[in-house]
């Protein structure tokens, strides 16, 4: 799938933490959210990500007005940008221990979608998103990291 012109991509990742924030259980993923994702800043191609107020992340962001339900919301310059931070930095050691702070999600948690250069999604905006990749599959206008063509997937 080609990037269009003048175009970012947008990624969304939910998922349930086993425990409400504040639990041991899932302690070790919370302390570490605001790391990681000051890590993600930094990175190259980086351009904007959904930021919580007050809480670790985007944990005040609860879906559904369940609190364990969090989203990751970002912005890449482009798909090598997100990759390269995915699996190349210590966020993959994060991502490959996810069991032990997720429930395990029966339906499609994670889309990505191009936005326009500036475009900000809203989180209403990219779960309308994952509901268009759950109901259609993989479309030009919401997708997986397969459509892509030979990305390491981490769905």
């Amino acid at each position: 799938m080609k990037q269009p012109a003048g175009h970012h991509l947008a990624e969304l990742n939910v998922g349930r933490l086993k425990a409400d924030v504040g639990d041991p259980l899932v302690a070790e993923f919370i302390d570490n959210i605001d790391r990681i994702n000051g890590m993600g800043k930094r990175m190259p191609g980086f351009v904007w990500m959904l930021e919580g107020s007050g809480a670790p992340g985007a944990t005040s962001h609860a879906i559904g007005g369940d609190p364990r339900y969090v989203p990751n919301l970002t912005v890449w310059e482009d798909v090598a940008s997100l990759r390269s931070f995915v699996w190349d930095t210590v966020h993959a050691r994060f991502l490959n221990k996810r069991q032990e702070w997720f429930d395990a999600l029966e339906e499609q948690h994670f889309v990505m979608w191009w936005v326009p250069e500036g475009h900000r999604p809203s989180l209403d905006e990219a779960l309308d998103r994952l509901e268009m990749r759950r109901a259609q599959g993989d479309t030009d206008q919401a997708f997986g990291w397969d459509a892509l063509g030979g990305a390491k997937a981490a769905e």
